[in-house]
């Protein structure tokens, strides 16, 4: 990416155009499973499958949108994601919707590696992944309200995706091209945090596998448990979505004063009870209130995720590989969630689920801890008797890219003390700088050092 942050709006579009598929999970494979005549497991496969091929086409591009540009990998995705999810809308078949969800998918996961990587370079990645997950609750929550009145079995989530996915494609003119050939063009470094990126990919992995599994059967349990009506479900799942918009503003406005780790390891506490309430609902009171505590803090959480990932690597390849590793776990969890219902019930399933939720809070809050550093603020880096180097970058017009950006973490200096001389100089060998024979003579006295 370039070294001055473009606009964040097109990324925010871009964004939610990828991300809205997983949001749009449960009705997708619940509505497969009632008009495609698929069992509970076999639907929550074609779920897999199609989150599964999103994470493929983010280990795809890790470390290779900044050599591409944005915009043309950005509008490949966004045509995929149209073709493939317009095609399982109108297909009939079983094979073809499950053809078009992969393609779909794919298409999917490369508008969202774009968005990653590009989050990754703004002045500040958790405001810009902050707005994407508002936009894309925000836009979810409106298909909730409105497919279960609309009827159009499994083809009316497909084309919904199919559609925001081209109602996007103008954005992408505001992304920037491929990046300028020859020795401008910036080298390939080592990955950085090569302890902590793993773990934190890692972690990200079981925390979304255990969010999926149960948002991949909510609304079944909201059916079947519960006892509500397919219309009900929609609409606690529109509060919840908006009750995660409210979330995520509030993320937004709190920003770094808390740190990461502190809203990562008490928001996952949060979620891990909401996910046991949910789980074990039996009325419209104790789902609506699982669900909606749940989505309200796990988008806050998630954004403090993201903004984790992309601190690790400016040039964003810790938040596209996070984020792909994010996608497996969110494909692996409609599965396993069926598994688990089948297995030990609506209620043992949540109980596993959120025993799994607080075990992983540690390692990533770890991570949270241990890469967080201190903010670079004016006044954090000095130099001996100057003026902080943040500050001299603003007030003197330093060019972009000599000093730390505001809010960066802070660089350890090390103290490097000269050689020592070979040979200590004469008193006389210094003389006054002047024309005549004696700048000569002085030029000539220290010369053989």
């Amino acid at each position: 990416m370039s070294s001055r942050p473009r606009a964040a709006w097109p990324l925010v579009a871009v964004f939610t155009a990828g991300y809205l598929a997983a949001y749009l999970l449960p009705t997708i494979v619940g509505r497969l499973s009632v008009y495609l005549g698929l069992g509970t497991a076999q639907a929550g496969l074609v779920g897999s499958a199609l989150l599964l091929s999103s994470a493929t086409a983010g280990f795809v591009l890790a470390g290779r949108v900044e050599r591409l540009g944005p915009r043309r990998p950005a509008r490949a995705g966004l045509v995929l994601a149209a073709v493939g999810y317009g095609c399982a809308a109108l297909a009939g078949s079983v094979p073809l919707v499950v053809a078009g969800a992969v393609v779909g998918g794919f298409g999917s996961g490369t508008a969202t590696a774009v968005a990653a990587s590009g989050i990754a370079a703004q002045r500040d990645p958790h405001r810009t992944s902050s707005l994407g997950l508002l936009s894309v609750s925000a836009t979810a929550g409106a298909l909730y309200l409105t497919i279960p009145h609309l009827g159009g079995g499994h083809r009316l989530p497909f084309a919904s995706i199919a559609l925001v996915a081209l109602l996007v494609w103008p954005a992408t003119a505001r992304l920037g091209g491929a990046a300028p050939a020859g020795p401008a063009a910036p080298a390939t470094g080592r990955l950085p945090h090569r302890r902590s990126g793993p773990v934190l990919a890692g972690g990200m992995l079981v925390w979304s596998m255990a969010q999926n599994a149960l948002w991949g059967v909510s609304g079944r349990i909201g059916v079947g448990q519960a006892g509500l009506s397919e219309v009900t479900v929609g609409a606690v799942f529109a509060a919840a979505l908006g009750a995660g918009l409210l979330g995520v503003m509030g993320a937004g406005l709190l920003g770094s004063r808390l740190g990461r780790a502190v809203p990562i390891g008490l928001g996952t506490v949060i979620i891990a009870g909401s996910i046991v309430l949910s789980s074990s609902a039996g009325s419209l009171g104790s789902f609506a209130t699982g669900e909606i505590l749940w989505n309200t803090v796990y988008p806050v959480v998630l954004s403090y995720l993201i903004g984790l990932a992309a601190s690790l690597d400016v040039r964003g390849r810790w938040a596209v590989l996070a984020g792909s590793a994010s996608s497996v776990g969110v494909a692996c969890g409609p599965v396993l969630g069926s598994v688990l219902s089948e297995q030990a019930g609506y209620p043992g399933m949540g109980l596993i689920l959120g025993v799994v939720t607080l075990l992983v809070a540690v390692p990533v809050t770890a991570v949270a801890l241990h890469t967080g550093g201190r903010p670079l603020v004016p006044g954090s880096v000095r130099r001996r008797g100057g003026a902080p180097a943040a500050l001299l970058a603003v007030t003197t017009g330093a060019v972009p890219g000599a000093v730390p950006r505001l809010g960066s973490p802070e660089q350890a200096v090390t103290e490097i003390s000269p050689p020592a001389l070979r040979r200590r100089p004469a008193r006389n060998a210094f003389r006054t700088a002047g024309p005549g024979a004696g700048q000569s003579n002085a030029y000539a006295s220290t010369s053989d050092r």
